[in-house]
């Protein structure tokens, strides 16, 4: 990266990312799409890192969608490729197998909706507005729905798609979006406290079950569940399992090797 319009920082276990155009209301461009991807890329190459947060500077936006400044110019494409930078960062935080929090502190619009529905919880302060105005400029939220639509309720998703209409966080924790809404002061407090609910469990356990739930998404459940009994055997004879139930027999805190 050439610019610093996503800051990656390694605090303890965790991973963050933080889209850092705050006079831009964390718009998307071409460089805060690929900084995501880097820092998405980074953890994963990092073994100590156990948790990724996504969020914005400052806190009047999470992100508000795509930059609109140069004449839409974020709605140009090359026809000649058949995906496009902001699809393969969706499709990488899928396929990613350590979990993220989205850290939500202001406006969550359009293309931030797709980066709130890419992480696996969210956190946000109560006095966030939520939705997808696209249609209010001619387009609609196309890859955001990708993941939105199987988040939120189908007629909640076609109201806010279709009206272009904001909601608040009350009603976006209430159609699945967020797992906590609590005063913006107490934000970061609650983001920790989820952290340490996961960087103290199995990251084997963690990483595999990822891979399961994602592999198993789209399967019937007769073919669910022949994978996932499949999946149960093969992670027991990992080293996390061996010392989970060893550390549960002795009556201690297991010691995590990530094996």
């Amino acid at each position: 990266m050439t610019d610093n319009s996503v800051l990656l920082e390694k605090r303890g276990q965790a991973f963050w990312i933080t889209i850092n155009r705050p006079d831009k209301r964390n718009a998307l461009n071409a460089g805060v799409i690929a900084g995501i991807a880097r820092g998405y890329r980074d953890a994963h190459d990092d073994k100590d890192v156990r948790v990724i947060v996504l969020t914005g500077a400052g806190d009047k936006a999470f992100c508000a969608g795509a930059d609109l400044q140069n004449g839409g110019a974020a709605f140009s494409m090359d026809f000649s490729r058949p995906n496009v930078d902001y699809a393969d960062l969706l499709r990488l935080s899928q396929n990613a197998t350590k979990p993220a929090i989205a850290r939500v502190g202001g406006v969550c619009m359009a293309g931030g909706m797709g980066l709130l529905c890419m992480t696996d919880m969210a956190v946000a302060g109560d006095q966030v507005i939520f939705g997808l105005p696209e249609v209010k400029v001619g387009v609609f939220p196309m890859q955001v729905l990708s993941l939105l639509q199987s988040i939120a309720p189908p007629r909640l998703v076609n109201e806010w798609a279709l009206t272009g209409e904001p909601f608040d966080a009350r009603a976006a924790q209430t159609a699945g979006l967020l797992n906590y809404v609590v005063p913006a002061a107490e934000l970061d407090a609650k983001v920790d406290w989820l952290i340490g609910r996961i960087v103290d469990k199995s990251p084997t356990a963690i990483r595999r079950g990822k891979y399961a739930m994602r592999a198993i998404a789209s399967m019937s459940f007769d073919e669910s569940i022949a994978y996932t009994e499949s999946q149960i055997a093969l992670l027991a004879m990992t080293e996390d399992a061996k010392e989970g139930l060893k550390a549960f027999g002795e009556k201690r805190k297991p010691t995590w090797t990530g094996r």
